[in-house]
């Protein structure tokens, strides 16, 4: 298990959960928008999150942009968290929650494997 790299493996994963996401969003129902709308934003904000969200799988897919990827992540992860819960949709948090722990956890491998090939 000590040669399995699991900082690509968490990177692939979080590639293919951002690309996913990106998709949904930048394809949205008409269910997705009045969620949005729901939220306070307008009705083209899917089309924002979808764009950012693909932008961050991208940057995460290519390590040498991985960091930066991870921060992108992280800041659109934490704006998805903070709409539910202004939203007061508390049980909705808790998705939002644990991909921006495992981004931060990302960006942690990244730098920490940076600074060892320094």
């Amino acid at each position: 298990m000590k040669n399995i790299p699991w900082n690509h493996v968490l990177a692939g994963l979080l590639t293919a959960f951002f690309a996913v996401g990106g998709t949904l969003n930048l394809m949205a129902s008409a269910a997705t928008v009045e969620e949005y709308v729901h939220w306070g934003y307008p009705a083209w904000f899917p089309y924002v999150t979808g764009t950012l969200e693909w932008a961050a799988a991208v940057l995460i897919a290519l390590p040498v942009v991985r960091l930066a990827g991870s921060a992108l992540a992280g800041v659109v992860m934490a704006a998805a968290g903070i709409t539910v819960l202004s939203n007061g949709e508390y049980a909705h948090v808790i998705p939002p929650a644990v991909i921006l722990t495992l981004v931060c956890l990302n960006g942690w491998l990244t730098w920490r494997s940076r600074r060892k090939t320094i």
